[in-house]
C-alpha cells in the first residue's frame, strides 16, 4: 500500500491515507453485500497527515527561471509561453488552447479571450511584456500576428512538449522539476506578494462564484488587469 509510485518517491501520508480509505470503503462494501464479515482496515492506524508546503516560484526564482531560457527560435517560444503563464494565471488548457482569433486589441491594449474550467468564459487584458514576448517568438518562427490567420495556433507546440522542455529549463536554473500547474501558483503568490488582497487574487483565478450579470457584462468587456505591472517588475521583465 505505501511502495514507491512511478516516481521511484515514498507516498506522502496524504497519499496513503487515501489509499487506505479506497481499501476501507471497497470492504465496507463487501460487508454490506454480506460477503464478509469484517473490515480489516478497521484496525489499521491512519497515518498523519501534514500539511503539504506551499508551492510557487519566488521572484527571484522565476528570473533565475527566465534567465536559462535560451534566446533560440525554442527559447523564445517558451518565454512567451511562461509569461504568459505568469502574468495571466491562466491553466495550462487555457493557454495553449489559445489561437490568433482570441487575441483583440483595443489601442495598444492585447485582449485574450479564454474558455475557463466549468466552461466559465471571460476577456482580460495580456500584459504588455508577455505580448511583446509572443510578438518575439512569432518573428523568430517567419511570423507575424498581424496577417496570422484566426485559427492559427499561438505557439505552434504541445503542452507535453513543453513540459519536457521546462524540465531542462528548471535543472538550468537550479530549480527543483515541478509541473506546468506550479506557474499558476506562482502566479497567485507574486499577486499577493505584490500587495493585491485575497479578494482580488481569488477573482484573478476565476475562483470565486460570479454572478450572472458580472458574467454577461464581463463578456462584453474586457477586464483591464492593473496589477501584471508590479509583478512584471519584481521578476524583472
Amino acid at each position: 500500500m505505501n511502495r514507491p509510485g512511478l516516481s521511484g518517491k515514498d507516498p506522502s501520508s496524504v497519499t496513503i491515507g487515501a489509499r487506505m480509505a479506497c481499501v476501507s470503503s471497497f470492504f465496507r462494501f463487501l460487508q454490506r453485500m454480506e460477503i464478509v464479515d469484517r473490515n480489516p482496515c478497521d484496525r489499521l492506524e491512519r497515518p498523519r497527515t501534514t500539511p503539504s508546503p506551499p508551492r510557487g516560484l519566488s521572484a527571484l526564482d522565476v528570473q533565475k527561471l527566465l534567465a536559462a531560457v535560451p534566446a533560440t527560435r525554442i527559447g523564445l517560444r517558451n518565454r512567451a509561453i511562461l509569461l504568459t503563464l505568469l502574468l495571466t494565471g491562466r491553466r495550462r488548457a487555457e493557454v495553449f488552447r489559445l489561437i490568433r482569433g482570441d487575441l483583440s486589441f483595443d489601442g495598444d491594449v492585447c485582449f485574450y479571450s479564454y474558455r475557463g474550467k466549468g466552461g466559465k468564459t471571460g476577456r482580460r487584458e495580456l500584459p504588455q511584456p508577455a505580448v511583446e514576448a509572443l510578438r518575439a517568438a512569432l518573428r523568430a518562427r517567419d511570423l507575424d500576428l498581424e496577417v496570422m490567420s484566426a485559427p492559427e495556433s499561438l505557439w505552434g507546440v504541445t503542452s507535453g512538449t513543453f513540459y519536457a522542455q521546462l524540465q531542462r529549463h528548471f535543472r538550468d536554473a537550479g530549480l527543483p522539476p515541478a509541473g506546468i500547474h506550479i506557474l499558476r501558483h506562482t502566479a497567485a503568490k507574486l499577486r499577493r506578494d505584490a500587495g493585491e488582497s485575497i479578494e482580488d487574487v481569488s477573482r484573478f483565478l476565476d475562483h470565486t462564484s460570479l454572478a450572472v450579470t458580472t458574467t454577461y457584462l464581463r463578456r462584453l468587456e474586457g477586464q483591464e488587469d492593473h496589477g501584471w505591472g508590479r509583478v512584471a517588475e519584481a521578476i524583472g521583465v
